[in-house]
């Protein structure tokens, strides 16, 4: 594009020189020509690339847009030529009222069409000039032609607008149809590593905000852009053609409003940048706090965490405040400027049409009002410019897409098709990384080799690489070294459609489409038989509960199969794979989500469909994979073993670390569910469910955060996660009332008074412009010269006081709403943190309540209630005051003219309500129609790895283009009813000006009313007209902000489970950290399937130090969270001291207890305030400080700084190392002298030396306390006085490390073997 960009430039110059440049360039006149070169090819740049929008459009769009183009033109012309008559109109008004002055004289009379005197004889009233004419102007037939001439050009004005408005839609519609397809066939076209790199939530975005964009750029906004650049091109030009005097005395005035609103944008943009600096500095301090909400909790620091919040916000709130005073200045000031160009452009004007009479009346209002329009136009004219430049951009990312080529084109035909598949698959030193995360290698140097017929398991830790190799077999990715062959053949070189038509795949967390179950097994191959998903049902042991269902194999499974259970959507994936009878089966986890009695049917399923088939499983549970032909271990991206069961046992490698901890854990869970089984007998069912229910989510928890390390599909995941899920937007909230939301903004009263008066007073000044302009016309018509002039000067002079009047109430209603709206702003703020971190735990685990989210609806919440406060409400006491001085008027100076006009007021109402339909109505009709596309593309994006695995993307790109017709149809239809409704709105205006000033001349002669009333009426009623609409319009700011504040108290109102501002619950004074867990089973709120404690029983003494130890996500940090109070158990107790916690005060309990985690959470303050943060209930000296670290090895560090304790950690500790941060994290807790300390991995991130020196330190914090300590490492827990062995929520051994080994159970073959213990 930039290369046709520069020749056609080139092309453009040439011509140019031709035409105007015979000789050579030299001097400085070829400086002058680069310009013009310049300007040329940056001008031919800008109409490139808008162009660029349309590259889709047909012959057929192409002449709609020029016919669509030259309306506008008319169109546009329309205002200037009603100025014409309108200055016909007056010219007729004024000379029948100076033919009515001149003959209220009893000594004139009309002789022959001539005013003359009664006394003289005709020679006579010759010789004194008495030539002017009477009795020849009948005002009712001239006010007759010219409401002809509105209704002519008010018809062509309808006609116009509906063509000018219909041709660009439609023209667009089908052109956004278009990229619409393009863009979907791409994307999913794509290669996996893509979507990796590129987010599910921006897609969506791109599929409906971006192309929305470009469809404002390309539709009716350019038609209304050409018709407002008409107007301004032509009300300018009538300007100067009619009286270039006058024009440029106005236009000479124009600079002083633009350089007030330059310099309003100037300061508003600045004030505006700072303000939203110092929002950010908040938003950030509520972000740090809200991820860290574990942290602040256990440290007591929500009120601190507050007040810090609060003190960001104070500047931002000044920087509103400030805003508003300048908004405010500006305001009144270039209202001010208008009113003294109004007094300035009559008083010039007056003089040409009184003094030199080089004007008529009407030219004057011809040329004043025709800069007026023209100006206005303009000003109009910039948001379609806006429109334009975002959906530029929007174009350049959308066809960027489209052009790119994908790198594994998965509906390409190239590649060649075998024509006999044995199933040997190898891996020939295959190193790998993701896309989205190239400096992680996930395979390094990979060699293996799977035989056809064989079953072989890939076993090992989470980011091992099992789950990648898998994804190399299906094509997913290419491997960047190395290559995998199937059968010798390099996969790269084989048509991948067909490759992956061979390979059958159960994922452990299956994804099933938004249809029946039958369409969902008959997704594994087109053309498959009712027969065959029967069998295939059956043999996936799925066939006995889908019977049982009440419509069988046509129930739908919702959303991502939300109807169905684990087990049972599992059981479809197994039958959808089984259907396709593939040559090569890949089991991930594929019985993971079954109870052990339908494992073990499906499991002999499958041990039965993978007979003479290449069959990988990977699997965590010894029973699915100790029958495998070979079993291989990984290890950091290797296959480091390899063999059958007994083999690898033998080797004490991988293998034997994950048996051992399974098999212990399995032989302790079924010890308790016999002994349970004897006082209940369903106990056991519940039991055995229970387990398969956690080993399933285990693994399913473990595979979602090694996906999310190994490659960027966190979207993905989380979509499904969501989709199971209420979410946020559908929840419906009653509106708040307007009371409540007051009371809230009751101590800015004072405020809220004084800028209701300012608007108020404002308010008035657009009446009383109708008065004084209808004032000077009705001067023109005076016959005595210098009352006349008196006249004129004493309306101009006016003009200028009600500028400074407007001025300074601006200025008073600018400040007083932006302070009190400001003052609101901030209270609820603080006011929703605070509620916020007084929630318990539980609620942040929930999706919607995620520190982004939560963070996001401070914002936006808190400064939307200012919808129906603050500056609001000065807006609509201006528009009801403007309303009603304007009806005051009209109804005073003539009532029968104020009711008819009044009758084309709800029209005119209504011609705004249509344009406010036009912006908003009609989007949520386009939402409504893309809806069933975008739930496809939705769900095809969500499950792009299903889909690609089935190899189902033409399917879904078929589907999706069928969907795409409603939208399209829609889009005709909203083109000829839109078009319609512009059309008349912009046709009534000319409507109601031609039956009022019929009616107008009727009353002029028939009653003698003076004709400037009527211009009077007309012009109070139009600016109570446009006021209304105005009002009209702040409905929907103001609809939003009542459901904003409804969201917002529903927060405040929100009572947590666990308070920690309550006072209620026991506090005692002797406390000594005696700790018992009597039988506590858990499942956190947001996993409620997945059971985390299964009746943990375990007491430690005052002073005693006990050891948790176990895999990880056996429940040993969630004990730590029980004892913290950050959630309370669903069954058993926790007794501290002999009492239950749940009765003990929140934070009484936690000001007794010490953490330190895994990862420390630091705060971006100095390392000295981080250690303080340690104890929020009472004020540490310095010395407190240095005592902490020096016990927790820091100080010496702190002091080698330049800045030593007053260094800035950044933000989460970012400018430190893990072993400095988890030093101050060490003395953050021995500085509240806790009696119960927590050390969670305490000395994980240390070194041997320091880990040394701070062992000895906690073990001297230690003395006299209660210690709980999560640890793998043996040095740190084998002095501790119990040590208990966790697995699956259970403590499966306790004792001494001497015990313990000499048990020679579980801990015992750990120590040995040298394994870690997770």
């Amino acid at each position: 594009m930039p290369g046709s960009v520069k020749l056609r430039s080139e092309i453009i110059w040439i011509k140019f020189c031709s035409r105007y440049c015979r000789r050579p360039i030299y001097g400085p006149f070829k400086y002058y020509a680069q310009s013009i070169k310049a300007i040329f090819t940056v001008l031919d740049m800008l109409y490139c690339r808008f162009a660029l929008q349309f590259r889709f459009a047909s012959c057929r769009e192409i002449c709609m847009m020029i016919f669509g183009s030259i309306c506008a033109i008319i169109h546009g012309s329309a205002q200037p030529l009603m100025l014409l008559v309108f200055g016909m109109l007056t010219d007729t008004f004024i000379e029948y009222d100076i033919e009515l002055n001149e003959l209220t004289d009893p000594e004139k009379v009309c002789v022959n069409n001539t005013i003359q005197w009664r006394n003289l004889t005709e020679e006579e009233n010759l010789a004194l000039n008495m030539t002017k004419s009477c009795g020849l102007l009948d005002i009712e037939y001239e006010m007759t032609n010219f409401a002809y001439y509105y209704v002519g050009i008010g018809a062509g004005v309808f006609i116009l607008g509906y063509l000018q408005i219909s041709l660009w839609i439609t023209a667009a519609a089908r052109q956004i149809q278009i990229i619409r397809k393009m863009y979907f066939r791409k994307v999913m076209r794509m290669e996996i590593g893509w979507f990796d790199c590129t987010s599910v939530g921006e897609l969506n975005t791109r599929m409906s905000d971006d192309i929305n964009k470009i469809n404002d750029a390309i539709a009716d906004q350019v038609g209304i852009f050409i018709q407002r650049f008409t107007t301004f091109v032509c009300g300018f030009l009538m300007g100067f053609a009619k009286g270039w005097k006058l024009t440029l005395v106005i236009v000479s005035v124009s600079p002083l409003i633009g350089v007030g609103a330059g310099l309003m944008a100037l300061f508003v943009a600045k004030l505006t940048g700072m303000e939203l600096q110092a929002y950010a500095k908040a938003g950030a301090v509520a972000d740090e706090v809200l991820s860290s909400v574990r942290t602040v909790a256990a440290f007591g620091g929500e009120k601190k965490e507050v007040e810090r919040y609060d003190r960001n916000l104070v500047s931002a709130q000044r920087w509103g405040i400030r805003k508003g005073l300048i908004m405010g200045f500006f305001t009144g000031y270039m209202w001010f400027i208008i009113f003294l160009c109004y007094a300035l452009a009559f008083w010039y004007g007056s003089s040409l049409v009184v003094d030199t009479q080089e004007y008529s009346p009407g030219t004057l209002l011809q040329v004043f009002f025709g800069v007026l329009i023209a100006a206005l136009s303009l000003g109009q004219a910039s948001p379609c410019l806006e429109a334009f430049a975002a959906g530029r951009g929007a174009a350049t990312i959308i066809f960027e897409t489209i052009e790119r080529k994908p790198e594994i084109d998965c509906l390409s035909e190239a590649g060649y098709k075998l024509d006999k598949v044995k199933g040997d698959l190898e891996f020939h030193n295959i190193t790998f990384h993701y896309p989205s995360r190239p400096e992680v290698k996930i395979l390094d140097q990979l060699n293996l080799q799977v035989k056809s017929g064989e079953t072989t398991a890939f076993v090992g830790p989470s980011g091992a690489g099992k789950s990648t190799a898998i994804q190399l077999i299906q094509r997913f990715y290419d491997p960047k070294e190395g290559m995998v062959t199937l059968d010798g053949h390099d996969i790269r070189g084989l048509n991948i459609q067909w490759l992956r038509s061979l390979i059958g795949i159960v994922e452990q967390e299956p994804v099933l489409f938004a249809t029946s179950i039958a369409e969902n097994i008959r997704y594994g191959r087109p053309g498959v038989s009712n027969d065959d998903i029967v069998t295939a049902a059956k043999e996936a042991n799925a066939y006995n509960f889908i019977m049982d269902l009440p419509q069988k194999f046509d129930t739908l499974v919702g959303e991502g199969g939300g109807q169905m259970s684990g087990g049972q959507k599992q059981r479809i994936a197994i039958a959808r794979a089984l259907v396709r009878n593939p040559r090569i089966l890949l089991l991930d986890m594929a019985t993971s989500a079954l109870d052990n009695e339908s494992e073990a049917v499906v499991q002999e399923a499958l041990d039965k469909v993978r007979m003479g088939r290449t069959t990988i499983s990977i699997a965590h549970r010894l029973s699915t994979i100790k029958n495998a032909d070979v079993i291989v271990g990984f290890e950091h991206g290797r296959a480091v073993e390899r063999g059958k069961h007994e083999e690898l046992l033998d080797r004490k490698g991988v293998y034997f670390t994950l048996v051992t901890l399974q098999s212990q854990g399995d032989k302790a869970l079924n010890q308790k569910a016999r002994q349970a089984a004897s006082s209940d007998p369903d106990a056991e069912r519940k039991s055995l469910n229970r387990a398969g229910s956690y080993r399933a989510s285990l693994r399913a928890s473990l595979h979602q955060r090694s996906r999310s390390q190994l490659s960027n599909v966190v979207p993905e995941l989380s979509g499904k996660v969501r989709s199971g899920l209420p979410d946020d937007d559908s929840e419906e909230v009653e509106p708040a009332p307007v009371a409540r939301i007051l009371k809230y903004n009751a101590p800015e009263w004072p405020y809220m008074l004084f800028g209701s008066f300012g608007a108020a007073v404002n308010g008035g000044v657009n009446p009383v412009y109708a008065l004084l302009f209808s004032q000077i016309l009705a001067t023109f018509s005076m016959p005595d010269p210098v009352e006349q002039r008196r006249e004129i000067n004493g309306i101009c002079l006016f003009f200028v006081v009600v500028g400074l009047v407007s001025f300074f109430t601006q200025l008073l209603q600018g400040y007083a709403f932006s302070k009190s709206g400001e003052l609101l702003t901030r209270r609820l703020r603080c006011l929703g943190f605070q509620a916020m971190l007084g929630q318990e735990i539980a609620w942040f685990d929930d999706h919607r309540n995620s520190p982004g989210a939560l963070t996001t609806r401070l914002a936006t919440d808190a400064s939307q209630v200012q919808g129906a406060t603050g500056s609001q409400i000065g807006m609509i006491v201006n528009s009801l005051t403007n309303i009603g001085v304007a009806i005051i008027i009209s109804f005073y100076f003539s009532w029968k003219l104020t009711l008819v006009i009044l009758c084309f007021l709800p029209f005119l109402a209504l011609s705004g309500g249509f344009q406010a339909k036009m912006l908003t109505g009609f989007a949520k009709q386009d939402k409504e129609a893309m809806e069933a596309a975008g739930q496809i593309s939705g769900e095809a994006l969500n499950n792009i790895r299903t889909i690609a695995g089935l190899g189902k993307e033409r399917n879904f790109v078929e589907m999706f283009e069928a969907q795409l017709e409603a939208p399209y149809q829609a889009a005709l239809k909203k083109a000829n009813v839109y078009g319609a409704c512009y059309g008349f709105a912009q046709c009534v205006v000319f409507m109601a000006n031609s039956a009022s000033y019929r009616f107008g001349g009727y009353l002029v002669y028939q009653e003698g009313l003076h004709f400037s009333f009527v211009f009077r009426v007309i012009s109070a009623i139009v600016t109570s007209g446009t006021a209304l609409g105005r009002a009209s319009s702040y409905t929907p700011d103001y609809a939003k902000a009542k459901i904003s504040a409804a969201r917002f108290f529903q927060l405040l109102d929100h009572i947590p489970k666990i308070s920690v501002y309550s006072d209620e619950g026991d506090k005692w004074d002797h406390f000594k950290g005696d700790i018992e867990f009597i039988d506590c089973k858990f499942t956190y709120p947001s996993r409620p399937d997945i059971q985390v404690l299964n009746g943990l029983s375990v007491s430690v003494r005052p002073g005693q130090t006990l050891a948790f130890v176990g895999s990880s996500g056996c429940g040993k940090s969630t004990s730590v969270q029980l004892l913290e109070r950050f959630y309370d158990p669903n069954s058993g107790r926790v007794l501290i001291d002999g009492r239950e916690s749940t009765r003990a005060n929140v934070a009484f309990l936690r000001s007794k207890i010490g953490i330190v985690s895994q990862e420390p959470i630091l705060f971006d303050c100095s390392i000295e305030e981080n250690i303080r943060y340690g104890d929020n209930q009472r004020h540490l000296s310095m010395d407190d400080v240095i005592a902490a670290a020096k016990k927790a090895q820091l100080h010496d560090f702190v002091m080698s700084l330049p800045e030593k304790y007053d260094t800035n950690v950044g933000s989460q500790g970012s400018q430190l190392s893990r072993g400095q941060k988890q030093r101050i994290a060490i003395a953050r807790a021995i500085i509240r002298d806790p009696k119960i300390l927590l050390l969670d991995e305490a000395t994980s991130a240390l070194d041997t030396e320091s880990e040394k020196t701070v062992q000895e330190a906690l073990d001297k914090a230690r003395e006299g306390r209660t210690c709980i300590v999560i640890a793998h490492r043996l040095s740190t827990i084998q002095n501790s006085d119990i040590i208990a062995v966790m697995s699956r929520g259970y403590v499966i051994e306790k004792g001494t490390h001497d015990y313990l080994m000499s048990l020679k159970g579980a801990y015992y073959k750990l120590v040995t073997t040298g394994a870690p213990i997770s």
